[in-house]
């Protein structure tokens, strides 16, 4: 079985919406592994004194990798807690 993860991430470029999303996944590949899919769900431009930087959101998503015998704990095996004496 295979779990994935996904995380939000904005990168940024002066020169287009393209540099900004490779430079997202570069810098992300710099510490995930297992990098799957790159989903750019928002394109912007910031405009200030007189210069555009092009922004992109991106939704990035990654193996997540076990150790060799490492447990994978489950919804099920959390303990049900309750806050009725608050």
């Amino acid at each position: 079985m295979s779990v994935y993860k996904f995380v939000e991430l904005v990168g940024t470029s002066p020169t287009s919406w393209e540099d900004a999303a490779r430079s997202v996944v570069a810098e992300a590949g710099r510490s995930l592994d297992e990098l799957r899919i790159a989903e750019v769900v928002k394109q912007d431009l910031v405009v200030a004194k007189g210069k555009t930087t092009f922004r992109v959101r991106v939704n990035l998503s990654f193996k997540v990798l076990r150790e060799e015998g490492e447990v994978i704990i489950t919804e099920d095996d959390l303990p049900i807690i309750s806050y009725d004496h608050f």
